[in-house]
C-alpha cells in the first residue's frame, strides 16, 4: 500500500524517484496517454525506506538493478491535478537518489502504470528545457549537481 490518500477534492503522495544519468542523458518515462515525460520512481509503500523503494520502483520501470548513490534532491510539489487527479488540489513529497551508472543505456522495460503502457527515454541534460519533463527543476538542476541534500518547493 502506497503512502497517500485522497480526501475530498485533495490528493496527497509520498514518492522514492530516481535520477539515472547516462553518457549525458537523464531516464525519463512518458506514457501512452499523457504529453510529458516525468521522473522514474512511484510511491513508498507503507512501512518501506524510499532507498528501498527507490531501488523497487528501477527495478519494475526498466528491468534492471540499480544502486544508490545518494540522496539528492528532498522535492514539495503542490499543483493542480490533470488526468485522473483532474479538479484535485495536490500535495506530492519526493526523494530524489541519485543512482550509480552502468556505462550503458541499455535496459529491459515493459512498464505499466495503471494499466498504461510506459516508455523510457534518454533525455539530453542540456537539452532538458527544450521537453515538457517533470520534475521541471531537473533543466537547471542536473547540469551541475550539489554535493548537499537540497530542498526544492515547486507551485506548478
Amino acid at each position: 500500500m502506497d503512502c497517500g490518500f485522497q480526501r475530498e477534492n485533495g490528493w496527497f503522495r509520498y514518492r522514492a524517484a530516481a535520477i539515472i544519468i547516462e553518457n549525458g542523458c537523464v531516464l525519463f518515462a512518458k506514457n501512452e496517454i499523457d504529453d510529458y515525460y516525468y521522473s522514474i520512481g512511484g510511491g513508498v509503500h507503507l512501512g518501506e525506506k524510499a532507498e528501498d523503494a527507490v531501488k523497487r520502483e528501477v527495478l519494475e520501470e526498466t528491468g534492471i538493478e540499480y544502486e544508490v548513490e545518494r540522496l539528492v534532491f528532498i522535492h514539495e510539489n503542490f499543483f493542480d491535478g490533470t488526468g485522473s487527479l483532474d479538479g484535485l488540489k495536490c500535495h506530492e513529497v519526493a526523494f530524489y537518489f541519485l543512482m550509480k551508472p552502468k556505462g550503458t543505456q541499455e535496459l529491459n522495460s515493459n512498464s505499466y502504470s495503471q494499466g498504461v503502457r510506459e516508455y523510457m527515454h534518454w533525455l539530453p541534460i542540456e537539452k532538458l528545457k527544450d521537453y515538457i519533463a517533470y520534475p521541471s527543476f531537473f533543466a537547471e538542476k542536473l547540469l551541475c549537481i550539489g554535493d548537499t541534500i537540497e530542498h526544492i518547493v515547486t507551485c506548478e
